[in-house]
């Protein structure tokens, strides 16, 4: 049985945000991705700390396809260096999980 993660991602604003998700969706390399609210983020970035707006989100794929995934993302996205994270996902509601495999299977429709 092929495991799923999350994959966490911040982008600077709504519309990187919803043209990249709807491209990995497209792209069957995640079965969907939740954009959540605007987030105010707080780091150091060379040398000097910042302060942005930014939108986080959440992509659902297969363990399998996150190297695909992250690769496409950072690919696309406008930061330097973008924040993407592949966190496991230890249990899910097996339809739910099940629906993840299929839709992030690589072959799309």
């Amino acid at each position: 049985m092929t495991a799923l993660v999350s994959v966490y991602v911040v982008f600077a604003d709504r519309a990187e945000a919803e043209r990249i998700a709807r491209e990995m969706v497209e792209a069957r390399l995640a079965a969907c991705a939740n954009l959540l609210g605007p987030c105010r983020s707080i780091y150091r970035w060379q040398g000097r700390v910042e302060e942005a707006d930014e939108v986080p989100a959440i992509f659902k794929t297969r363990a399998d396809r996150a190297e695909a995934l992250i690769a496409a993302i950072a690919g696309r996205h406008g930061y330097e260096v973008p924040a993407i994270t592949v966190w496991p996902v230890d249990r899910a509601l097996e339809a739910y999980a099940e629906w993840v495999r299929l839709e992030a299977e690589g072959t799309p429709a």
